[in-house]
């Protein structure tokens, strides 16, 4: 039987599911996820269930045996592709699952930035609240107001989407390689195409919906937070690295922009503590999926496209999600 590896907690039934077709090594304990961990815990497996745990060259050389790593995640960041290929192993994940509860989240934090909840939340709980003032907490609507979504991918159109019903101008750009999304998307979402530098300064309210790659790379840093408006928001859904975590510590404070609301923070879960001093910004440690439904959904075809590309159950051979399809069928080097 083929062994496999399940590198962090999952659902207890999607283990169970597992066992049906691999000899199962389940890190249900929760064990820190530190490369040596990772390294030790792939040897002699098949194959492994992440849920973010860098893949490497050294982790890839110290398991000769692995041929797939299914990721639980729609990002990839923590596989180092080129190693992959040069190994021939298999890299999968999990599109699609999570784009409305993606969008949804971002949704929330960009209602919550600029209307400065957690701001007055912690004011309130702090015993701080004597009386109304009509200067108390005032933030910005998003109703009628600009939304620029840079990343304009399957997830980038969700809160397009939201938009339309807070009858919010939509406009978008791409990342790197990336240009317009087809005219038919444009006009069912009535959204615009423009440069980075143009978004920036039209925008009330930006969302963040893009992979990390070292192009992406702090997408936002100083020079991008000088072109917006001081009563702007910013919303990063994204993954750590897009923005310049310290130079937004330093726009804020500043009130370059008036307020942020994210979820993904650089070396996360090491982020900059300087950002809990800046009282104009809602943090979340990482949650964007996380809804029993979506994380089920996310832990499901994780594990199909597991043993899918093991060669077991009723898809063998042809996992839904593969990253890297051309290794598949290629002996591991």
């Amino acid at each position: 039987m083929q062994k496999i590896l399940v590198a962090r907690p999952i659902f207890p039934d999607v283990v169970e599911w597992l066992k049906q077709y691999f000899d199962v090594d389940a890190n249900q304990g929760d064990l820190l996820p530190t490369e040596e961990l990772t390294r030790h815990f792939t040897d002699n497996k098949d194959g492994a269930l992440t849920a973010g745990e860098p893949i490497n060259a050294s982790v890839l050389a110290a398991a000769p045996r692995l041929r797939v790593v299914s990721n639980m995640a729609v990002g990839y960041n923590n596989f180092d592709m080129a190693a992959f290929n040069a190994a021939n192993v298999l890299g999968t994940n999990t599109p699609d699952v999570l784009n409305e509860t993606t969008a949804d989240f971002g949704w929330a934090l960009m209602m919550a930035a600029p209307r400065r909840i957690a701001e007055s939340e912690h004011y309130l709980r702090a015993g701080l609240w004597q009386k109304w003032s009509y200067d108390a907490f005032i933030g910005s609507d998003l109703y009628g107001s600009t939304l620029g979504v840079i990343g304009m991918g399957r997830i980038g159109q969700a809160p397009a989407r939201r938009a339309k019903g807070f009858n919010m101008q939509v406009i978008y750009h791409n990342y790197h390689n990336r240009t317009r999304v087809l005219p038919e998307i444009e006009a069912k979402l009535n959204a615009e195409y423009v440069s980075k530098q143009d978004l920036l300064r039209r925008v009330d309210h930006v969302v963040l919906v893009l992979p990390y790659t070292q192009e992406n790379h702090h997408t936002i840093g100083t020079v991008e937070l000088a072109l917006m408006k001081p009563t702007a928001t910013l919303t990063d859904i994204a993954r750590g690295g897009i923005v310049d975590d310290a130079a937004l510590v330093e726009a804020l404070h500043a009130k370059q922009i008036a307020t942020a609301g994210l979820d993904v923070f650089e070396g996360e879960p090491n982020f900059n503590r300087d950002l809990l001093t800046v009282p104009n910004v809602v943090l979340t440690p990482h949650i964007v999926s996380a809804t029993e439904a979506t994380r089920r959904a996310m832990a499901n075809l994780a594990a199909d496209n597991l043993i899918a590309a093991l060669g077991e159950g009723p898809r063998a051979g042809r996992p839904p999600n593969p990253i890297n399809p051309d290794v598949i069928g290629k002996a591991r080097s």
